[in-house]
Order: C-alpha cells, then structure tokens, then sequence
C-alpha cells in the first residue's frame, strides 16, 4: 500500500523530501506500507516486517559467500591444449603484473572493499541496534554506508563476467569454479540486503536507540534533529551548477578517445587485433551474439551519450530557472543517476578477458588506452549525477536566496 496523501496528515513526523525539499508529514506505516512524496513522487520511507533482522541476515549471508568466492577457482580457461584458473583475486595480481595497476585498483574497490566494508558496517550497526544499543558513532557509519552503496558494483561485475564468458566461449572450453557459483550467491545477497534498506527507518532507530542509552530528557529533540540533519542539507545552487558543469564537461572529453582508441588488444598466433567499442559490439554482431552486442551497445555507447544529454538539459534548466516538464525532469535524473554505473560492464569484461585470456604468444588479451578514459568518464559522470541538486528542478533558487537573506 502505498500513501501520497501525506502532506495534510497532522499526526505523524514531519520530514522534508530529499529530492524536492517538500516538507510533509508522514504517518506512522503498518508493514507493506511506503509513503511518497506527493510532488515529486520520491519514496520517503517503506516499512517491512523484520526489517532489521533481514537485513543482519542477509549481510551475514552476503559475506560468508564473498568469502568462499575468493577461497577456490573462480574460471578455468582452455585452448590448444593450454590451461589457465584463477581465483578471483588472481585478476588483481595479474592486473598489477601486467601494468594496469588502474583498472586492479578498480576492481578491488568496486567489487571487494566497498561491498565488504558495507557488509562489515551493516552487521556492526544492527548487531547493536536489535540488542538495543546504541553502536559508537551509529549516526556517522550510517552515513558514510549511504554514500558508499552507490559505488558498490557486485552485480555488473558478474554481468560483466557472463559477458565475457559468451565471448569466448567459441574459442575455448570454459570451466566455471565453486567461486563462481558462490560468487552469484553473494550478489544475490548483498542485493536483497540493499533492498531492504530505509533510509528515514534506520535513522529513527539510531535515534531510538541514542535516546534509550543517554537517558537525557531533551534525547528526542536532539534525535529528530539527527535525522533531519541527514536528510536535509542546503548548498548554494550556482555552485552545484557549476560544479555539475565542470563535470559534465570532462566527461565529454574523455568520451572522446573512450571510443576512439582501442579498449583491449587481442593477440593471437603472435599479430595483434586492437578493438574498439564499436568494433566490439560489431563483432559480437558478426557472429550472431545478437543480445550480448545490444548489451554491450546499450550500456557503452547510448547510456553514457544519454546521460550526458540529460545532465546537461537538466542542468541549463535549473541554470535558467526553467519551471517547465518538472515532473519528467525528475524522472531523467533518476533514471540518469540509476543507469550510469552500469557502463562499467564494458570494463569489467576487459579486466576478465585479461585476466583469464593469458596463453603467451598462442592467445591472450590486453586492455587498451580507452580502458581509462571509459572509466574516467562512468566514474565523472556518477559525480555530476551526484553534485546535481534535484531540488533546484522545482525552482528552489529563489526559495535558497529567501533562507540566505533572512
């Protein structure tokens, strides 16, 4: 059941959306319940039965199988008589070893640190929160997991890896590991963890929890204060637009040599084939990979122009003031700031071919110079979906101008 009509409700919490700076009034949600935002339609908060305990659960789960993904072989590669297994973390090694320290660091950041710090925090805080304790410096980590989630890249990892396990499976046999299967668990589980999430929920019980252990009576003041304080933050808006617009336009130019120069090499029978993008997904064409080259075209060539389109129009119109198509403004960025880290697929195919395509002069694969630029330009363009302020698309410059000059 979803509630909208929010805002007249007297009875319950007030909150101000995070999207559209709307101050309305949520009331107290029976489980299944979510409350949106009557003007821009923002989920405020969904209450799910055992919440808590699902998410401790799921996390617990989530990391004993990323655990065991690293433990055994990952993919066992064959050819020509040749072989070659790695673990997961053998592609780190071999990344390093090869010169692409980048794209390794890249790859334990998003797939290994991120996840396993999250998942760390998640059992840490709610281990606490269910025994009703307040855990040192709850506020804070809380924080700090809502920024880092976005960055977590754990399912376009294994997308990425299926990816390139069509590739070349015509070229040779591929044998999947225990790591991998337990690799799809892991997944499966850190994304259920993250579903279950809500944000203004976790926050209460933080407060709930800070009020309980301090036993001081202005406890409940300086909670809902928190909480507000973690949602609600004012900045100025000519320095979010301008902000948004140093990024876009770096990411415009290193979209630039992103598909114009080669993403990775293959070398077979010792001559070397560079490929671009482009060419990838023409190949993949060629051959009759239909659904993999329109992957590959959706999520490297028209996510990122597309996103570049709509963070430079929803930009000029916050810029201009423009009051018009504010509901479907809204929706581009969502849709923008959901999609865009999914152009990381094309990466991480290239960092699994590398790794696992290293057969000497008989066969292997290297990343190419676009390896960089492309990452540069999916990591710049999550910035500037990020420095955007949505806020300013429901003309919030004026109302910012008014609370200065007050």
């Amino acid at each position: 059941m979803i509630i909208k009509n929010i805002e007249s409700n007297v009875s319950g919490e007030r909150e101000v959306c995070h999207e559209c700076d709307l101050n309305v009034v949520i009331p107290s949600l029976r489980v299944n319940q979510k409350a949106v935002c009557p003007r821009c339609g923002y989920l405020l908060s969904a209450k799910r039965a055992n919440s808590l305990e699902r998410i401790l659960a799921l996390s617990i789960t989530a990391l004993i199988f990323l655990l065991a993904s690293t433990l055994f072989d990952f993919i066992s590669f064959k050819s020509s008589g040749l072989e070659n297994n790695i673990k997961m973390l053998d592609s780190v090694g071999i990344l390093i070893d090869s010169g692409y320290t980048a794209l390794a660091i890249i790859e334990l950041v998003t797939v290994f640190f991120i996840p396993a710090f999250v998942l760390l925090s998640l059992i840490y805080l709610l281990s606490f929160l269910i025994n009703g304790r307040y855990p040192w410096k709850g506020h804070r980590l809380m924080e700090i997991i809502l920024k880092l989630i976005p960055w977590n890249m754990v399912e376009i990892f294994l997308v990425g890896t299926l990816v390139s396990l069509i590739k070349i499976i015509s070229l040779a046999d591929i044998i999947l590991g225990p790591s991998f299967f337990a690799f799809i668990l892991f997944s499966v589980s850190m994304t259920a963890a993250l579903l279950h999430i809500d944000r203004r929920y976790l926050f209460q019980v933080l407060d709930s929890r800070y009020t309980e252990n301090t036993k001081a009576s202005t406890s409940v003041k300086q909670g809902e204060t928190a909480v507000n304080q973690s949602l609600v933050h004012h900045v100025d808006p000519s320095l979010s637009i301008q902000k948004t617009w140093a990024l876009i336009i770096t990411s415009i130019l290193l979209y630039i040599p992103a598909n114009t120069l080669p993403i990775m090499n293959t070398r077979l029978l010792g001559q070397d084939d560079p490929s671009t993008i482009i060419g990838g997904v023409i190949l993949l064409w060629h051959h009759g990979s239909y659904p993999i080259a329109m992957v590959i075209f959706v999520a490297s060539i028209m996510v990122p122009i597309a996103k570049i389109l709509v963070l430079i129009w929803l930009n000029y119109s916050v810029q201009t003031n423009s009051m018009k198509l504010e509901h479907q403004r809204i929706i581009l960025y969502r849709i923008a700031e959901f999609v865009g880290r999914w152009s990381m697929i094309d990466i991480f195919v290239v960092i699994i071919l590398a790794s696992l395509v290293q057969l000497g002069n008989t066969m292997s694969i290297v990343p190419g110079a676009a390896t960089f630029a492309f990452s540069g330009v999916v990591v710049v363009t999550m910035l500037a979906a990020m420095s955007f302020e949505p806020k300013l698309i429901y003309n919030y410059k004026s109302a910012y101008e008014n609370r200065s000059t007050s």
